[in-house]
C-alpha cells in the first residue's frame, strides 16, 4: 500500500481470475492525464465524487454510482470535490467480457457500454460485494462468482453492440502509418517533425489530424504505448531499471513518476502484487 498524505492505493493482479486487475484508491490531488486503455474500466465510487472527461463531455460520478470507460476511449480522471474520492476499479479485457456476454445472451461479441455514469443501486451493491471479497483475499472461485453476477447485470442493462470504441482501422492512412511507426519505435525520442515528415504533412496539420482521429496528441499516444510496453516488460520478469530504459524512459525514477501518473500506482506496487499472487498456494 502506498500513502502520500491523504492518498493511498492498493493494486490487485490475479492471473488466476481471468487476468484480473483492480485498484482500490483514495485520491485527493491526483489527476489522471488524458489517456486510453486497451481494456474496459468499471469503477464504483464509494465516497466523495469523481469527475472525468469522456466522449467529449465532463461527467461526475458521486458516491454510490458506477462509471465506465470503453476500450480505446481517451479519458481523464480527477476529484470532483476538494475532499477527493474513494473508488474501487476493475480492469477487464475485451475477450473476457465477450465470453461473459456469450454466457449471458448466447452471442459472443465485444462488449461496449452505453452512457458513462450509472445510478443503479443493485449494480453498485454487486460490485461492492465483489471488491470486499477481493480485499479480504477470499477464494478465487468466490470472487469470480460475484464478478460474473455483477457483469451479467451490467451487460443485460447497459451493453450496446452499436456502441464501439476507438479503432485504429478507422483512421486515415497517414495517421495509421504514424501510429504503426510509434508502436515500433516507442523507445526512441520521436519528434513531431519526424512523424509529420514520415507521412508528408506539415507538423501543425499532422498534429491536429492525429488528435482528431485518435483522441490523443502524438506525444500522448507515445506515452500510452510506453506505459503499456513497460507493463509487458515487468510481466516478463524484467527489472524496473531495465523496463524503464527499454520503454524509452531516462531512468527508473522517470518511469515511476509517469507510471503513477497514468495508472495511479507505482511500478513497484504492480510488481509486488503480481509476485504475491504468483507465490500464493
Amino acid at each position: 500500500m502506498s500513502n502520500a498524505g491523504k492518498e493511498w492505493s492498493r493494486y490487485y493482479h490475479d492471473p488466476g481470475i481471468t487476468g484480473l486487475e483492480a485498484l482500490h484508491a483514495r485520491f485527493v490531488g491526483h489527476r489522471y492525464p488524458r489517456h486510453a486503455h486497451d481494456y474496459s474500466v468499471i469503477a464504483l465510487v464509494e465516497s466523495g465524487a469523481a469527475s472525468y472527461w469522456y466522449r467529449g463531455a465532463q461527467h461526475v460520478a458521486p458516491a454510490g454510482h458506477v462509471f465506465v470507460v470503453n476500450p480505446g476511449e481517451p479519458h481523464t480522471g480527477e476529484p470532483a470535490k476538494p475532499e477527493g474520492y474513494f473508488y474501487k476499479t476493475i480492469y477487464l479485457r475485451p475477450d473476457y467480457l465477450a465470453r461473459v456476454a456469450e454466457d449471458v445472451g448466447g452471442r459472443r461479441v465485444l462488449q461496449f457500454f452505453r452512457g458513462s455514469v450509472y445510478d443503479d443501486p443493485q449494480l453498485a451493491t454487486l460490485f461492492s460485494r465483489f471488491h470486499k471479497r477481493l480485499a479480504d483475499n477470499a477464494p478465487k472461485a468466490a470472487c469470480e462468482a460475484l464478478l460474473l453476477r455483477a457483469l451479467a447485470h451490467m451487460i443485460t442493462r447497459y451493453a450496446d453492440p452499436l456502441v464501439t470504441g476507438v479503432s485504429i482501422g478507422r483512421e486515415r492512412p497517414a495517421v495509421r502509418k504514424a501510429v504503426e511507426y510509434i508502436e515500433s519505435h516507442f523507445a526512441e525520442n520521436i519528434s513531431l517533425a519526424e512523424l509529420a515528415a514520415l507521412v508528408s504533412l506539415s507538423p501543425y496539420y499532422f498534429a491536429r489530424a492525429f488528435e482528431r482521429e485518435t483522441g490523443l496528441p502524438p506525444h500522448g499516444y507515445l506515452e500510452n504505448v510506453r506505459i503499456r510496453k513497460a507493463r509487458e516488460f515487468l510481466d516478463e520478469g524484467q527489472s524496473l531499471a531495465w523496463a524503464a530504459l527499454a520503454a524509452g524512459y531516462s531512468d527508473q525514477s522517470h518511469l515511476t513518476h509517469r507510471f503513477k501518473r497514468f495508472l495511479g500506482i507505482t511500478p513497484g506496487q504492480y510488481v509486488r502484487e503480481s509476485k504475491f499472487q504468483q507465490d500464493r498456494p
